[in-house]
């Protein structure tokens, strides 16, 4: 703020501004050095970090990482007054420096997640070993049965299934059998209707037979008649 205001002064303050302004720059790139000193530090805690890890080093990581926080805000408001000609370079680093931190945050959060699902998860189950039943307990008996309830309902719709597949096996059983004696029909009315046909042939035959033969005895017949006649007329 102060380069700024000595740079509006005029030409004969030159010296002064150039100072000022490489006085800001200089503090810029120092914030911003040791924002990323404490940005690989983080990640070095982050990754050395297990479930049994002391309490300690998570607080220690969660108050470097809000100072983290702050120096970004810091450089943000520092690239907002830079010149124009330092302005984009210097806005990308911070902008990385930013993209980091918020890395490195949500890696952090995964983690203390992770760590409290396990810590339940053990927790629950050193309950459950360390709780005594008695038979009069009622919240175990309730369990029991309902346990029992739901096996019962699990075996009565197994039954209900075998019932289906057996019923359904018995259905294309009949339906394979009424197809085979729906194919024995089949050829059967094929074979009499073969049997049909050829005998209507036989039949149309000797209808066509008897008529040559109707023709054949009256043509003899008057073949006769006449041979008679002519015997008659010229031999006597």
């Amino acid at each position: 703020r102060h380069a700024f205001l000595f740079c509006q002064r005029g030409l004969p303050q030159n010296l002064l501004c150039e100072s000022a302004l490489y006085s800001v720059a200089l503090s810029m790139e120092l914030l911003y050095q040791k924002t990323n000193r404490s940005l690989l530090e983080v990640q070095s805690q982050i990754t050395s970090l297990t479930p049994s890890s002391p309490p300690q080093l998570e607080q220690d990581i969660r108050d470097k990482l809000e100072e983290i926080f702050s120096d970004v805000q810091r450089l943000e408001q520092m690239v907002a007054k830079e010149p124009p000609s330092r302005k984009q370079g210097a806005k990308l680093r911070v902008e990385q420096l930013s993209y980091d931190c918020q890395h490195l945050h949500s890696t952090f959060r995964t983690f203390q997640h992770k760590r409290k699902i396990k810590e339940q998860e053990e927790q629950d189950r050193s309950d459950l070993l360390s709780r005594r039943f008695t038979p009069n307990d009622a919240d175990t008996s309730i369990m029991i049965d309902h346990a029992l309830q739901h096996n019962q309902s699990l075996r009565s719709a197994n039954k209900g299934l075998d019932d289906v597949i057996s019923s359904g096996r018995n259905i294309i059983g009949s339906l394979r059998n009424q197809a085979g004696t729906l194919k024995g029909v089949q050829r059967r009315i094929i074979d009499i209707g073969n049997t049909l046909g050829l005998s209507n042939t036989v039949m149309r035959l000797i209808s066509r037979r008897s008529a040559q033969d109707k023709w054949i005895v009256f043509g003899g017949m008057i073949l006769t008649c006449i041979i008679m006649y002519m015997v008659v007329r010229y031999l006597t």
